[in-house]
C-alpha cells in the first residue's frame, strides 16, 4: 500500500503513558497530603482506570464518568474520601503532561517523516492533558493535524470519530491512511470499524488475536519506515 497519512495514537505509542501516569499520581498524593503512593498502589489505580477506559470504548459510560469514577473507586479502596476524586482528577490532567518519555525515539521518527507523509494525532486523551503533552514533547510541532475525541464528540473505536477525521481530510482516501497504535480495543478495532489499514505497535510481543485482521505489526516504532 502507498501510505499517504499516518494516524498516530499518543499514549502508549509515541509517549510512555505508564511513566507519566505514575509520576503524576505519586506527585499528587503528596500535593493532596495523602502520603506515599507506592508502585503497587499505582498499579492498582492503573488497573481500575484501564477498566473504565474499556467501558468508555464500548460506549457504556461517558468520558466524565471515566475521569472521576476511577478515582472514586480507587480512593474508596484506600479509605480516602471519594469526594477528592474530582479535584484530584482536575490536577491530574495538568500534571500528566509534566513527564515526557518518548517511545523508541518517536520524536526523531516523526521529524524524519515530516514532509514525506502527512501525520495526524488521533487520541482519546483529554484536551488539557494532550495539549500539554504535545507541546512539551514537541511532537505537536511536526503534526499536520490533531484529532481529540473530546473535540470530536466521539471516542475511538467509534466510526463517528473517524468519520470526522475523513471529513477533515477529503483529499486522502482512508485506504491510504495507516493508524498506528498500541491498543487493540481502541486503535486496531477503531481502524477496522472505519476501514482504515491498521498497524499494531506491540513492543511486548503479545499474541495477536486470531479474530482481528490487523494489517501490520511492529515491535519498535523504527519499523514504521519499512511500511512506507
Amino acid at each position: 500500500m502507498a501510505v499517504k497519512a499516518i494516524l498516530w495514537d499518543v499514549d502508549g505509542t509515541l509517549l510512555d503513558f505508564a511513566a507519566a501516569e505514575k509520576a503524576a499520581v505519586q506527585k499528587l498524593f503528596i500535593e493532596f497530603g495523602l502520603g506515599e503512593c507506592t508502585d503497587g498502589m499505582v498499579a492498582r489505580y492503573s488497573s481500575i482506570s484501564g477498566g473504565y477506559w474499556k467501558r468508555l470504548e464500548r460506549g457504556e459510560i461517558t468520558k466524565a464518568e471515566v475521569l472521576v469514577g476511577r478515582y472514586r473507586d480507587f480512593f474508596s479502596e484506600l479509605g480516602i474520601d471519594p469526594a477528592l476524586a474530582e479535584p484530584f482528577n482536575a490536577r491530574y490532567q495538568v500534571a500528566l503532561g509534566d513527564t515526557v518519555a518518548y517511545r523508541d525515539d518517536s520524536l526523531e521518527i516523526v521529524k524524519a517523516l515530516h514532509g514525506r507523509v502527512k501525520q495526524y494525532v488521533v487520541s482519546n486523551g483529554t484536551v488539557i492533558a494532550q495539549t500539554k503533552k504535545l507541546e512539551r514533547s514537541h511532537l505537536g510541532e511536526w503534526m499536520d493535524g490533531i484529532f481529540l475525541s473530546e473535540q470530536l464528540g466521539a471516542e475511538k473505536p467509534s466510526p463517528r470519530f473517524f468519520e470526522q477525521v475523513f471529513a477533515a481530510l477529503p483529499d486522502i482516501p482512508k485506504e491510504d491512511m495507516l493508524i498506528v497504535g498500541d491498543s487493540l480495543t481502541s486503535d486496531m478495532q477503531g481502524g477496522l470499524n472505519a476501514g482504515v489499514p491498521t498497524c499494531w505497535y506491540n513492543p511486548q510481543s503479545l499474541p495477536r488475536p486470531a479474530d482481528m485482521a490487523i494489517a501490520f505489526e511492529i515491535q519498535n516504532l523504527q519499523q514504521i519506515y519499512e511500511l512506507l
